[in-house]
């Protein structure tokens, strides 16, 4: 589905991302790991069109989008959340969904003139979808709240039910874990799997929780230092002593390991 191919992204003299080189199998969650500063967010802002990249290629769906904007991406279904909520705080949870789906009718001034049952059609539609995804997060006793009142974990949910707004095939998960008590982080891990193994979503997560990434994630990909140190299960990634050395700043021999 992803293919990321000698990605470089370079600021002045600094390459935080440097021949970076992966690839992403449908309907898998990959996990990826490394220390603070080995270059995660950066290429999740590569692969999601934030950034363009110094050198390097990304193909999507056997396409190069290397070049590609987020809002391009997001329309070719590769869409991300963000370690830090992004929610619309000042709309109810229910508008927050509602507002997501592109090249909406009453976006358009003379539709909403000339085709006003067309506009209340599809809010309509609109308005039972982000319900639906509601009771799917289990969140509809909030679905009248301000966004912005929300607790951090269930910020985290709302960001997973606006990708579910859109048809996204691709979705990058930023630190989903971060800020989430330990009850809302399991109910988030259990609807990552469901959208994973019965809707089919692919997904690429970055996360610290080693005990999240082992439960979700397979395969696992370590960076460190701006590229990819290894590739495989969890149990394999987490033992080999470059890992261990990238965590701990200190050098394993493979007796210690």
């Amino acid at each position: 589905m992803l293919e990321v191919d000698q990605l470089t992204m370079s600021f002045g003299g600094f390459k935080a991302v440097c021949d970076c080189s992966f690839k992403v199998q449908e309907g898998t969650i990959t996990g990826l790991v490394g220390p603070n500063g080995a270059g995660k967010t950066t290429l999740f802002n590569l692969v999601a069109g934030a950034f363009q990249p110094t050198a390097g290629k990304i193909r999507f769906l056997g396409k190069d989008v290397t070049k590609l904007s987020s809002d391009q991406l997001f329309h070719r279904g590769l869409v991300r959340t963000f370690q830090i909520p992004h929610e619309f705080h000042r709309l109810t949870v229910l508008e927050n969904l509602m507002m997501v789906p592109p090249k909406q009718a009453g976006e358009n001034l003379w539709a909403n003139w000339f085709q006003p049952n067309a506009v209340a059609r599809q809010e309509k539609a609109l308005r039972e979808k982000a319900w639906q995804t509601l009771e799917f997060l289990e969140m509809t006793h909030v679905a009248s709240q301000l966004a912005g009142a929300l607790s951090g974990g269930q910020k985290k949910l709302l960001e997973l039910g606006r990708t579910m707004m859109t048809d996204a095939k691709l979705v990058l998960l930023d630190e989903p874990a971060a800020g989430v008590n330990r009850t809302l982080l399991r109910k988030l891990e259990e609807k990552i799997q469901i959208l994973n193994q019965q809707r089919g979503y692919t997904f690429i997560l970055i996360e610290h929780d080693m005990e999240m990434i082992e439960k979700l994630c397979q395969p696992v990909i370590c960076m460190a230092e701006g590229t990819v140190l290894i590739e495989g299960d969890f149990q394999k990634v987490r033992q080999d002593p470059r890992v261990l050395e990238a965590y701990l700043g200190e050098v394993v021999t493979h007796g210690e390991a």
